[in-house]
């Protein structure tokens, strides 16, 4: 364990539920002045007593250790507003619908903040009948590559896995599909809207016609 309960994170919790050291003390059978030396820096709980500790203020260990409080702010989520967790160690891929506290072979995960799409993480989005075709213009090496495509709508969420060395593209159901995110292993993720156009044809931020239309203009100039 790198981390361990602070003396700052009790009082903090302790004045958020309106206690005071001796009620705090008392539901936890201790002494007044064990609480005042745990918030002045001065010792720390037994490690027998972090259950009792986070039972008190109606949190997990997790929590109370990491000193980020979740509040149930998750009842309302949609899939929209879902967060992407990824283990810097083993690559694992965690989703959330909200606020969360995700740790991963030591590691406390903070959720990736997606960028807008660039130059060199191109997306085309093509509506082809009742799917989206969705590719990623990125080299797939062993050592840098794509490694999830997923596809968010209000209620649902559909998402595929792509290896090294595999093609960077996915097929998604439309049902109301509003973003498409994808996930780089050397530059984090990235998020794009999928917008319906005034006339009512269907197209992404990177327009798929539009897109190849000047790669092969490109191709013809720069052989």
């Amino acid at each position: 364990m790198n981390q361990y309960v602070t003396g700052a994170v009790i009082r903090k919790l302790r004045e958020k539920n309106n206690m005071t050291q001796a009620e705090l003390a008392t539901r936890l059978n201790v002494s007044d002045k064990t609480i005042s030396k745990w918030e002045t820096a001065k010792g720390y709980p037994d490690i027998s007593l972090l259950e009792p500790i986070a039972k008190v203020f109606g949190i997990s260990i997790t929590e109370l250790i990491s000193g980020n409080a979740v509040s149930n702010v998750n009842v309302s989520a949609n899939m929209l507003r879902s967060r992407f967790y990824v283990c810097p160690v083993c690559g694992n891929v965690i989703h959330t619908m909200g606020e969360a506290v995700i740790n991963c072979h030591g590691v406390l995960l903070t959720p990736a903040q997606a960028e807008e799409t660039d130059e060199q993480h191109k997306i085309f989005i093509e509506k082809v009948e009742d799917e989206y075709y969705v590719r990623i213009e990125h080299d797939m090496t062993k050592k840098h590559y794509i490694s999830f495509v997923a596809a968010l709508s209000s209620d649902k969420i559909q998402m595929i896995k792509l290896y090294p060395e595999g093609n960077p593209e996915a097929r998604f159901k439309i049902n109301g599909v509003k973003k498409i995110f994808f996930y780089c292993n050397k530059d984090g993720l990235f998020s794009i809207e999928v917008i319906k156009a005034i006339d009512g044809r269907e197209h992404s931020y990177d327009d798929a016609e539009e897109r190849r239309a000047l790669e092969e203009t490109a191709k013809i100039l720069f052989g």
